[in-house]
């Protein structure tokens, strides 16, 4: 069937020259966001309960943007001063240029990774001897620790943000011929919005294994697997998809 319309839940790309634009522009659909999850900060008096003091390490492995974010906020709030000298290691290059927005980045110890904690772990193992400290949301994976203790690394996980369902109920009769999903979280929040969905026509895209398998867990039939080798990234895939979904229509 022939793709008009797709809902990336997301929020939009700040810039105006995004892949999304362009894509739009390319096959002349409709592209809409909607952040599908939220993210809820750990008050600094809660977070005090689990005894954990971020000014106690000089190591700490960031995984996500929120991860950074939350980091920087709770050591504000606790009055924790961030020493010069802290080493930071990224999973991506990507989350270790965020960082620009708390440090100067040029004059810190910062090490990232190509996209996975897998792809960290070397580097981690350079610096067996120190003690990370681990900034997560309460949602983890299991194969986290699992992957840090093969290693022998010694970890604080610091739980410092929730990841919560958004409310979607104004979408109830809003119809769109692709949703694309970055997260499990993502497709449960579909679920707890609306319980009797029903796929029929709407095709489903979704990054990532652990997506793709959320997906499958919920009865979807899943059109649309990122990454593949063709398509390394959802708007790549979402564009060979529609380019021969509307081919000739």
């Amino acid at each position: 069937m022939k793709v008009k319309s797709i809902l990336v839940s997301q929020p939009e790309p700040s810039a105006e020259n995004n892949p999304y634009a362009a894509l739009a522009a390319k096959h002349k659909i409709k592209i809409d966001f909607r952040p599908f999850i939220k993210v809820d900060g750990v008050p600094a008096a809660d977070f005090r309960r689990d005894k954990i003091n971020p000014g106690a390490f000089s190591s700490v492995i960031f995984t996500s943007k929120n991860a950074v974010d939350h980091y920087f906020r709770i050591c504000q709030e606790m009055r924790v001063e961030v020493n010069a000298e802290w080493k930071y290691y990224c999973v991506s290059e990507a989350v270790a240029f965020y960082l620009q927005k708390f440090v100067q980045y040029r004059k810190r110890k910062i090490y990232p990774a190509k996209g996975t904690l897998e792809d960290l772990i070397p580097t981690l193992k350079k610096h067996k001897d120190e003690h990370f400290l681990f900034p997560t949301s309460d949602i983890w994976k299991d194969d986290i620790p699992a992957l840090l203790n093969a290693n022998k690394l010694k970890y604080t996980r610091a739980i410092l943000f929730h990841t919560v369902a958004s409310d979607l109920s104004d979408l109830a009769e809003v119809k769109y011929d692709i949703l694309a999903f970055f997260s499990p979280e993502g497709i449960r929040s579909l679920f707890k919005n609306f319980p009797d969905f029903v796929q029929n026509e709407t095709r489903i895209a979704a990054f990532g294994s652990s997506t793709q398998q959320a997906a499958r867990d919920h009865n979807l039939r899943l059109d649309i697997p990122v990454p593949t080798p063709e398509a390394p990234s959802m708007t790549a895939a979402l564009d060979l998809y529609t380019k021969e979904a509307n081919k000739g229509k």
